[in-house]
């Protein structure tokens, strides 16, 4: 059982949920993002999703796209994004850790660095600087079989995303594939984009549960307490990008963590309640 697995089941028997923010590595600082990791478990969070910077983000917003650039502009990268995650772990071997981002640089670090005969160079990689789940945006399900295969054999994750324009086909896809938990894309459109619709999430995660085993959490455009306590109530797991890459964005570099840190506890306390 995976880091993800053991802490969704972990929370589920509590009769809680599970609270997941996304910062951007190497934003705002590019040195920042260890002790930014720990002050977000310190303020509550249960699993921590870190985004690899990339060059033509499709998914992202404005928000996230703008954190991107000034990571690239940083030089971050997927071997600093490791290394970040191996600096996490020195102090924090339980918390669970999610790469996102997109197919490019993964395969650009499998190019640079070698394939095994059982593991490309990220897998291993990734499994050796503590990593628990890869969330690939444009991995579709019917060519992931393999990869997922190979991250489970080290106890990693294949997240994937479903929209509200996924199909039933589509997620019996993900089924087969998909391990720890999806993420339901609560908006047509990009991250940090239009106003989330409760009743369109509350009808459309019985759909979803129909064809999927895992937990699923549900992301994009959640911005305050409220809304995510009103996701939680259907929900296994809040997840909340944009609005923390706003707010850190605006601190300078001696009040980021206590900034996310403040947020996510109003956060963790309506989830809670």
């Amino acid at each position: 059982m995976s880091r993800i697995q053991s802490t969704l089941a972990a929370l589920k028997s509590q009769d809680r949920k599970a609270l997941i923010p996304y910062v951007t590595a190497g934003f705002p600082f590019a040195d920042i993002t260890p002790e930014l990791m720990h002050g977000m478990v310190a303020a509550g969070a249960d699993i921590i999703e870190l985004g690899v910077p990339f060059s033509d983000p499709s998914a992202d917003g404005p928000v996230i796209q703008k954190a991107g650039d000034k990571a690239l502009a940083f030089g971050i990268g997927m071997m600093q994004v490791l290394e970040m995650v191996r600096a996490f772990r020195r102090q924090d071997r339980s918390t669970p850790v999610v790469l996102m981002g997109y197919a490019n640089p993964i395969e650009r670090y499998d190019q640079k660095h070698g394939r095994g005969d059982q593991d490309s160079a990220f897998i291993r990689d990734a499994a050796q600087a503590g990593v628990d789940g890869v969330l690939v945006v444009d991995y579709p399900p019917e060519e992931c079989v393999d990869f997922a295969a190979r991250l489970k054999a080290h106890d990693m994750d294949l997240i994937f995303l479903l929209a509200p324009t996924s199909t039933d086909a589509r997620m019996a896809q993900v089924e087969r594939v998909a391990s720890g938990y999806v993420y339901y894309v609560s908006l047509k459109g990009v991250t940090g984009a239009g106003t989330l619709d409760l009743g369109a999430v509350q009808a459309m995660l019985p759909r979803i549960r129909r064809h999927v085993s895992v937990p699923v959490g549900v992301g994009f455009g959640i911005r305050d307490a409220a809304t995510a306590r009103a996701i939680g109530q259907v929900a296994d797991a809040v997840v909340i990008g944009s609005k923390i890459i706003q707010l850190i964005g605006e601190q300078p570099r001696d009040k980021v963590v206590a900034a996310a840190g403040a947020f996510l506890r109003e956060i963790r306390a309506a989830l809670d309640s």
